[in-house]
């Protein structure tokens, strides 16, 4: 099993206004996140930002050696499915999750798919 790093930005706002003394969206869905125990394989990290707050609460899934990925536009109703495309991801050697074996919300809400820090270059076809 492959160990996956689940980020989760804790000072998204959504695009919302957070008073003063208010948990964040982003904070929120941590807090959902970690309610439980993670899935086999996954770690649940929260981060500071992930710069893409126009897409807001957003998360990243990270594993050494494979692709990474940055997912926006999620809310507490998503975090099952969030952990449960966790728990695909963690289980993948190159992190790449069969498009049909994907939530829909990671399907869909993709910001980014980021190549591996050594992966070896692709030839134009």
């Amino acid at each position: 099993m492959m160990t996956a790093v689940l980020h989760v930005c804790m000072t998204c706002k959504a695009g919302q206004p957070v008073s003063e003394g208010e948990v964040a969206p982003g904070a929120q869905l941590y807090a959902a996140l970690t309610a439980g125990p993670a899935p086999l394989g996954v770690e649940v990290r929260p981060v500071e930002c992930l710069s893409a707050c126009d897409h807001g609460c957003n998360i990243a899934l990270t594993q050494a050696g494979g692709w990474s990925y940055v997912y926006g536009r999620l809310g507490l109703g998503d975090v099952p499915e969030i952990l449960r495309g966790a728990a695909a991801y963690a289980t993948s050697p190159d992190g790449i999750v069969p498009w049909r074996e994907r939530p829909v919300v990671f399907r869909k809400q993709s910001i980014a798919r980021i190549p591996p820090l050594f992966a070896q270059p692709e030839t134009a076809k």
